[in-house]
């Protein structure tokens, strides 16, 4: 391997959605040196944070039917029962939900937590409240995916924040998804929100910092089987 690739190889992927950022920043910088030195540093600090803000590691994924794994990289910020929101179309019964806010310093890259289909997707505009408010899963803006997998409905919300001003979806309705790969990312700070069937025994707690596409959540039905180990 040579010298140039053996770097590469240590260096962590950006995501295609960060260049424009990347270049403005980069640009702003050059136009604050030539104003005043002390300012271009800043800004030279400001576009490594967006460098690092936009990463996108790959990823080892356990993957067994009965596993789930965590769509978002950050902390566990609240475990409980709600009613999921009206667009996910799961019936007006509480249901266990796994909550996960991402500081601005969280990979923002999320994934699918399970292997299925995306059965419906439905973005629903709202407000910017702080994402780690537990009112944020009603008010906020956000977009709902519903995955069938293999006939057990989970529900997932990437929930816009106080910063977060986009939620960018890769996939669509009728998309086939395997577990751990890339469903969407929200920009600057945000929370995804996992609505789990009632059978769902959890495997994490609050407080927890969890991995996206590796921790393992929960376990679905019976669970049991040993996990194969998928990289991207």
């Amino acid at each position: 391997m040579s010298v140039i690739a053996s770097i590469r190889a240590q260096l962590v992927p950006i995501h295609r959605e960060g260049y424009p950022f990347i270049a403005v920043f980069a640009l702003a910088a050059v136009v604050l040196f030539l104003l005043w030195p002390p300012l271009g540093t800043l800004g030279t600090l400001a576009t490594l944070w967006v460098v690092y803000f936009f990463r996108d590691p790959p990823r080892v994924t356990p993957v067994a039917d009965a596993l789930v794994v965590a769509p978002a990289d950050g902390r566990i910020s609240l475990i409980s029962r709600a009613v999921p929101p009206a667009e996910l179309a799961l019936g007006a019964a509480p249901l266990p939900r796994i909550s996960i806010f991402m500081s601005v310093f969280d990979c923002h890259v999320n994934r699918s937590p399970v292997t299925g289909r995306i059965e419906r997707m439905v973005y629903r505009a709202g407000k910017f409240l702080n994402a780690d408010l537990d009112k944020a899963s009603e008010d906020n803006e956000r977009n709902a995916l519903v995955i069938d997998a293999a006939g057990t409905r989970i529900g997932l919300v990437q929930i816009a924040g106080l910063i977060a001003r986009r939620i960018v979806p890769f996939v669509r309705e009728g998309d086939a998804i395997g577990a751990g790969e890339r469903i969407g990312m929200i920009r600057f700070g945000s929370r995804v929100d996992l609505y789990l069937p009632d059978d769902a025994r959890l495997r994490v707690g609050r407080g927890q910092i969890a991995v996206a596409g590796e921790t393992v959540l929960a376990e679905l039905g019976t669970g049991g089987g040993t996990p194969t180990y998928r990289a991207g």
